[in-house]
């Protein structure tokens, strides 16, 4: 071992531990991703990694978290730093979109190592709902619709997105055409005001 488990604080272990899982599953994808190899990875004992994350889901359920919590910080930085106007909004929340799609390719792997879980499908509503209703809540002041519409909105400009980012990374897309396609559609979809 490395370090001794003692060393760190409780808080400090997980951060540790999740960042090495997350080294490992960019390295060589979610499929060699346990609790043991983590273990021997990060150079502590069995025991410290159950205690943490109890079993493989719950590990990879907090990866998951944690890529969605780095998405999500990214996106609110983005939306900060852009002018007050819809084309800059929508520009500047596909930016960060797909720049998270094709920096996080952990958020992928993670994913489809985690299809089938009942509790993974419950916590992904959680996530695209609290994302769609972030989204909506941004491009409302710049909408003509009512707020329910612009929700309804948000969800297919977020399969829309969904479906983008695939193409991206599959090379079947760059960036710039992604960005650009995907701001267009939020253009189109919010019901911009024309009294503008």
């Amino acid at each position: 071992m490395t370090t001794s488990p003692s060393r760190l604080s409780k808080q400090a272990r997980r951060e540790q531990l999740l960042d090495t899982a997350m080294t490992m599953v960019r390295d060589q994808g979610a499929d060699g991703l346990t609790l043991a190899t983590l273990a021997e990875a990060a150079g502590v004992s069995r025991p410290i990694v159950y205690e943490h994350f109890g079993t493989r889901p719950g590990l990879l359920l907090a990866l998951y978290r944690r890529l969605d919590e780095r998405h999500r910080d990214a996106s609110a930085r983005a939306l900060r730093e852009a002018a007050p106007a819809v084309e800059e909004i929508a520009r500047a929340m596909s930016a960060a979109y797909f720049a998270c799609a094709t920096d996080m390719p952990e958020f992928n792997a993670v994913s489809a190592a985690l299809k089938g879980n009942p509790e993974m499908e419950e916590i992904q509503h959680q996530m695209l709902d609290s994302f769609r209703d972030w989204l909506a809540a941004a491009l409302l002041p710049h909408s003509s619709l009512t707020s329910e519409a612009l929700r309804l909105r948000c969800v297919g400009v977020l399969g829309a997105a969904e479906t983008i980012a695939a193409e991206l990374n599959r090379g079947q897309t760059t960036a710039a055409e992604a960005v650009t396609a995907l701001s267009d559609l939020i253009v189109g979809s919010v019901g911009a005001r024309t009294d503008r």
